[in-house]
């Protein structure tokens, strides 16, 4: 079985989580788990301006229970201005690691930033880290024996980087894994279930003759094993993918075993949401479900459109997505719980 009915079932119902302060869209998210609470966050991101002005440094927190978010401290950053896109996060126990992002200035340049620091809900303070060797931003951040993060692949400065940069908890120190066989990326999604990782889609860059490079979707699914003796080493293989259409910025994560994409759009897109094509972009509702044991996909429908998203959280057989954007690009305050169908996926199974 591809994942578990009980979880299927404790994933519908109703949505009784409050909505963020303000609208806000690729915002990196975690969740984390103190003695007594367990908390959502999320960190910097869009508003719904969508212009230069739009990117802030802004922080979230709910405490599961409670009725609103609280407002925290602003993330901190090495370079101006400080608010940032596409960082991604994770959280670890008690705290949330946060990874990159780029900054957008007036004149549109952008630029990836190096920053890594570690958040504590309980006191609302960051301590920065060792910086990433190569900063990455719409990358990917998973977490391997709650110890060891991984960033796979990314978007840096003037191109995708092909690279999986290993950042060490314990020892506050980074190391190269195998680099990535796929075609490198940015704005894909991936999720990690035991010692397997899977890496799927995202935007590549395309070469021409004579005219300025341009940027295409890439349906690609890539699925890399750890060795749990030697953690950079990493065994990468490519699956067949679910749809042959490949998406821009879905929200992924592990659950009961199975890997899990959700929501995202087939137009890749500008942070505003129009396309590269020029076209607004559409999100859709899709879900794909992945077991590592077969390499079987299944998939389902979520009933909520959404895309620009940095991360899937999981939360009691529940997978929520916060803030994002909708199908006409507007830029949510929701707190989505994505429903599954059950009967949809005893009739596929």
């Amino acid at each position: 079985m591809l994942l578990s009915l009980a979880l299927l079932s404790g994933a519908v119902g109703a949505n009784t989580l409050p909505p963020l302060p303000e609208p806000v869209s690729n915002n990196a998210v975690a969740k984390v788990e103190t003695e007594d609470s367990r908390y959502l966050l999320s960190f910097m991101g869009l508003g719904p301006g969508k212009d230069h002005l739009a990117v802030h440094n802004k922080v979230w927190a709910l405490k599961l229970g409670q009725k609103q978010w609280q407002e925290k401290k602003p993330v901190p950053g090495s370079i101006e201005p400080v608010g940032r896109l596409a960082a991604v996060a994770v959280g670890v126990g008690r705290f949330a690691y946060l990874f990159g992002g780029y900054t957008v200035e007036k004149s549109g340049h952008e630029v990836s930033s190096p920053d890594v620091y570690r958040y504590d809900v309980q006191t609302d303070s960051y301590q920065r880290l060792a910086p990433m060797p190569v900063p990455v931003d719409d990358s990917v951040a998973l977490v391997y024996q709650n110890r060891y993060i991984y960033l796979v692949s990314g978007w840096h400065n003037d191109g995708n980087v092909n690279l999986v940069q290993v950042y060490d908890i314990e020892e506050n120190r980074w190391q190269q894994a195998s680099p990535f066989l796929g075609m490198p990326v940015f704005g894909q999604a991936a999720g990690i279930s035991g010692n397997t990782i899977l890496v799927c889609d995202g935007v590549a860059v395309v070469a021409h003759l004579n005219k300025r490079r341009s940027y295409k979707g890439i349906a690609q699914c890539l699925k890399g094993v750890i060795d749990p003796k030697k953690p950079a080493k990493i065994d990468w293989r490519v699956i067949k993918h679910p749809t042959g259409k490949g998406r821009y910025r879905m929200a992924a994560t592990s659950v009961g075993g199975d890997i899990v994409f959700i929501g995202g759009s087939t137009n890749p897109y500008n942070y505003n949401g129009i396309g590269y094509d020029g076209r607004a972009s559409a999100a859709t509702d899709a879900i794909w479900l992945f077991n590592g044991e077969n390499d079987r996909w299944q998939t389902l429908k979520s009933g909520d459109k959404t895309m620009d998203h940095r991360g899937l959280l999981e939360l009691d057989g529940k997978l929520i997505t916060l803030g994002g954007m909708d199908n006409n690009q507007q830029v949510l305050n929701k707190v989505t719980v994505h429903m599954t169908s059950l009967e949809q996926f005893r009739a596929n199974h």
